[in-house]
């Protein structure tokens, strides 16, 4: 049976209101008529003290009133929560549903980050292919042609797994054992051409075997070494550092650049350092860290002497199981 204006079905009982998960209050004449279940429990209000009374008394908001006088909708944060209120109004009538939306705004939230992360992740690999497109471009023996295919396939693996996560959400880390040598010679080889425009050089630490994605470990690197490209001074040596700390294995990437004062704030996203210059998302380092969290480590920065050392922890194979 269809219900009337004040919400009670015509001929029959009204019991399904109060199965609604939205609040419904429902009015006539600028008095509460009707409140079912979840309203009661969002205003704190028993459903039958409820009828009779001003829509003030009850909903304890001008806005609210307000809306409900205008018809509309609008969205309250309260105490935390976000709350979608609409209100419509026949003549003497109206009605105002209140959903709360908080996870649905979370979710949101959650979708914009992860593809601004995303977005900054395809960067390295779509250089790395026009690197090795220009270089094929030119005459070169033949073996050296064959290396760079070999990269430029590599780089398109990584693109073809970003692009299936963009597709259908991050998926559990593909970790395995392998040792830090080969994520090193990995990333200096990306690296080559960038190291060459700054004059600089970058030295590795012991090798030790260690659990994790080798492509997250390779992001986490990559971006950790352009960095002490970027902000550290040219024709300056870069050198990551490894140390075991327990089951643990420290990677640590120090620059002579200028001390950072405040080092903790340049993990949020989309935050720079004052001195940063040129374009940049401001996603890098809090793309670290979210990596390394997503393993169990850590990710930090501090000044160590006369250099910058950015650092993270990743299982060592003595920690596993």
């Amino acid at each position: 049976m269809a219900p009337d204006a004040t919400g009670r079905a015509v001929g029959g009982a009204d019991h399904w209101i109060d199965s609604l998960p939205q609040a419904v209050l429902l009015t006539d004449a600028g008095l509460v008529t009707r409140v079912n279940a979840a309203a009661a429990r969002l205003w704190g209000v028993p459903q039958e003290r409820a009828s009779g009374r001003p829509v003030l008394e009850v909903v304890r908001r001008h806005t609210l009133e307000t809306l409900l006088e205008r018809g509309g909708e609008l969205e309250l944060e309260v105490t935390g929560r976000t709350l979608r209120c609409t209100a419509t109004r026949d003549g003497r009538h109206g009605a105002l549903i209140v959903e709360d939306v908080t996870e649905h705004r979370r979710r949101e939230a959650e979708l914009r980050e992860a593809t601004a992360v995303l977005s900054h992740e395809f960067r390295t690999p779509v250089a790395a292919l026009r690197g090795v497109l220009e270089a094929l471009e030119y005459d070169m023996p033949r073996d050296l042609a064959q290396n760079f295919v070999r990269q430029g396939l590599q780089e398109t693996e990584r693109l073809a797994r970003l692009a299936e996560d963009l597709a259908v959400g991050f998926r559990p880390t593909r970790a395995r054992t392998l040792p830090l040598a080969e994520a090193f010679a990995r990333a200096e080889r990306l690296l080559t051409a960038d190291l060459s425009a700054r004059r600089a050089s970058v030295t590795f630490g012991q090798d030790h075997l260690v659990r994790a994605d080798p492509d997250k470990l390779l992001q986490v690197l990559l971006n950790l070494i352009e960095n002490a490209l970027k902000y550290g001074p040219p024709a300056q040596p870069i050198e990551v550092q490894t140390h075991e700390r327990g089951t643990w294995i420290e990677v640590s990437v120090l620059d002579r650049g200028t001390p950072i004062p405040d080092t903790e704030s340049l993990f949020k996203a989309h935050t720079r350092g004052r001195t940063a210059t040129g374009q940049g998302s401001g996603m890098g380092l809090y793309i670290v860290r979210s990596i390394v969290h997503g393993w169990g480590g850590q990710a930090w920065a501090e000044r160590r002497g006369d250099a910058n050392a950015f650092c993270f922890t990743l299982p060592g194979v003595g920690g596993i199981g």
